[in-house]
């Protein structure tokens, strides 16, 4: 069975957020504002999202 695939788009800038919040960004595969990646929606991925929820966009693929 195939999972679900996911587009995180880096929206906000990670000056002034929390050390653990810059982290996720980075291990998520974002490093500049407006970078795309392509995720599988797993539950991992989506907690590293929830985390950064305010600095992303997420969209299904």
């Amino acid at each position: 069975m195939a999972s679900k695939k996911i587009r995180i788009r880096l929206t906000r800038s990670t000056i002034g957020v929390l050390p653990k919040q810059r982290a996720t960004v980075r291990s998520l595969g974002l490093r500049k504002i407006g970078s795309v990646v392509e995720q599988e929606a797993t539950d991992v991925i989506l907690g590293m999202i929830r985390v950064v929820s305010h600095l992303v966009t997420v969209e299904e693929i």
